[in-house]
């Protein structure tokens, strides 16, 4: 069983999981990358919304991976912009319903 310390966008926690520390980290390194892409991009300032456009950009790459297509091919500045766009139209909704 591994632990491990986050300190990621404005927020810290520890977490346990059953795997190891090492692929913890790596995961979270992982994670790390797409969040910072997305802050030097400056398209988005907002951690929560940082958090759900790594979420939704990690998730293209293991669909079009379980799909055979190649992520390498990604165009992340075309798909942050149309990420962007979904996500702040869904924090709007969420918005005018509390």
């Amino acid at each position: 069983m591994g632990a491990l310390q986050i300190d990621l966008l404005g927020t810290s926690f520890a977490l346990k999981a059953d795997e190891d520390d090492d692929y913890l980290e790596k995961l979270l390194k992982y994670y790390e990358r797409f969040t910072s892409q997305i802050q030097q991009s400056g398209t988005l300032s907002n951690p929560l919304q940082i958090a759900i456009l790594a979420g939704i950009m990690i998730s293209d790459e293991l669909f079009r991976t379980k799909n055979g297509e190649d992520s390498a091919k990604i165009d992340f500045k075309s798909l942050n912009d149309k990420v962007e766009k979904l996500t702040l139209d869904m924090i709007q909704k969420i918005d005018s319903v509390l």
